[in-house]
């Protein structure tokens, strides 16, 4: 599989977000989808089967990340696809204090807004592999008699 092929989900209600970070993964040569709400979010997933998946929290409603990160964990084809979490809960609602590194989202990866984009990148490449380079095309040469 190529990175070109590697597709990553974005699920945000935040489009100025989505589309940053789709920029972003697209100029690594990544394909991203987006998606502006936790359904949508779902259903594309389930058509899309993307390699990864970035999932903020606070969305329409204050939980709705939590509850589909918890629907893609319960879908057989989506639940070994790595979720990583990007939300601005921590500066959002002050006296929240469960920490994200304790695994009750059941994410993969945690990311506080802003996100530092070369680290997301790293950790990409860390569960789905690196960008892959096209082959290039052999040097031609011509047969001698």
């Amino acid at each position: 599989m190529t990175s070109s092929s590697k597709k990553i989900l974005i699920v945000d209600d935040d489009a100025d977000f989505a589309e940053a970070v789709s920029f972003f993964l697209e100029s690594h040569g990544y394909t991203a989808l987006k998606a502006r709400d936790g359904a949508e979010g779902l259903r594309l997933a389930k058509m899309e089967r993307p390699a990864l998946i970035i999932m903020d929290i606070i969305m329409t409603e204050r939980t709705e990340g939590f509850f589909t990160v918890q629907e893609i964990r319960r879908t057989p084809e989506l639940e070994d696809v790595p979720v990583f979490v990007a939300t601005s809960l921590y500066s959002k609602v002050a006296d929240f204090r469960v920490s994200p590194e304790s695994g009750w989202i059941g994410h993969d990866e945690f990311f506080s807004k802003p996100v530092d984009l070369p680290r997301l990148l790293e950790k990409i490449r860390q569960y789905i592999g690196p960008q892959e380079q096209a082959p290039a095309s052999p040097a031609h040469t011509e047969a001698k008699p």
